[in-house]
């Protein structure tokens, strides 16, 4: 009985608000398998689901719910197949499938009084795995058997219908691709990506987060280290050449800070080389060697040496005396 009702959905037993219409009724029951009264099942399954939404939102206009499946059996022989309410929203809820409605003012009215108590769906579905792909319209009755009438009418019809364009495009199918090509891309596509999640790393091509972090870090380590080494032996080398143009005369001890500074790269001290090979003698060469400054000699003169040698004195600390006492 849930599935006959399901089927052929009691609109009197769903929620209504101060004797309205229901705005919301149930169109296809939860699967995955879905079996009519007269036994025939249909599959309505997580594929099923995303077709179904996909299939009404590319075709951007509402679903029609009619009277006795007027759309479907009498409007092809041009006979009036006026609108009872139109389903502008479809959600899953717990695996089945359901419509937003806005009933028209006689349906709303009949719905309410409960003159029409059932509606039933009409949907497109494949040969092969009886698949729902799509919903067509839904119709008013209050006799079942019709009902399942009609929707095998429907089926027969054709099942190889074009999907939308906007569809095709997403699953990377021709504009002309049939339902049955959509469900073919989809299944495609769900198998490739669970295979891929069920894919082990290889461990030539992969290796542990752990083992990759700690080579990252020895790496970066190491490069810390070599740039260490050579910016001293850049600054060694700047020393060497900057002392040995002071020696020459080439640059003053007031500009030293300045070369330095302009020999911080590679580039810079190639400059103050080149510099320092073309520059004219700015200062006397330096000649100090290992001499002190004036002021600061520890020579004697004979009668200090003289003395020195008789009461057996050093020279150098005789010397520094006479200095501190001068």
């Amino acid at each position: 009985m849930k599935t006959l009702l399901a089927l052929n959905t009691d609109l009197s037993a769903l929620p209504s608000t101060d004797g309205q219409a229901p705005e919301w009724i149930e169109l296809i029951p939860a699967g995955p398998a879905v079996t009519g009264r007269d036994g025939r099942t249909w599959l309505f399954d997580e594929l099923a689901q995303q077709l179904v939404l996909a299939a009404f939102t590319a075709r951007a206009i509402d679903m029609v719910i009619d009277w006795e499946h007027a759309t479907e059996v009498v409007a092809p022989q041009g006979m009036p197949a006026p609108a009872a309410a139109w389903i502008d929203k479809l959600e899953i809820r717990a695996d089945a499938l359901w419509g937003h409605v806005s009933w028209t003012p006689r349906a709303g009215e009949q719905v309410a009084a409960r003159e029409y108590r059932f509606v039933s769906p009409v949907f497109d579905y494949d040969d092969e795995y009886r698949r729902i792909l799509r919903m067509v319209s839904a119709g008013l009755t209050n006799k079942p058997n019709l009902v399942l009438t009609a929707l095998n009418h429907e089926q027969q019809e054709t099942h190889n219908v074009a999907i939308s364009p906007a569809l095709a495009a997403l699953l990377g199918l021709d504009a002309t691709a049939t339902d049955d090509q959509a469900v073919a891309a989809v299944t495609q596509l769900k198998a490739t990506a669970t295979a891929r999640n069920n894919e082990q790393p290889s461990l030539d091509k992969f290796v542990p987060r752990g083992d990759y972090e700690q080579v990252v870090l020895r790496a970066t380590n190491a490069e810390q280290a070599l740039a260490t080494r050579k910016a001293e032996e850049h600054k060694s080398v700047v020393d060497s050449e900057i002392d040995a143009a002071l020696k020459a005369g080439k640059i003053t001890p007031a500009t030293v800070d300045y070369h330095r500074a302009s020999c911080s790269e590679q580039a810079g001290l190639d400059r103050f080389r080149d510099f320092v090979k073309a520059a004219p003698v700015v200062a006397d060469a330096s000649s100090l060697g290992q001499r002190q400054p004036e002021g600061t000699s520890t020579a004697l003169n004979a009668e200090q040496q003289a003395v020195c040698a008789q009461f057996g004195l050093d020279p150098a600390d005789f010397a520094k005396t006479l200095k501190s006492e001068g």
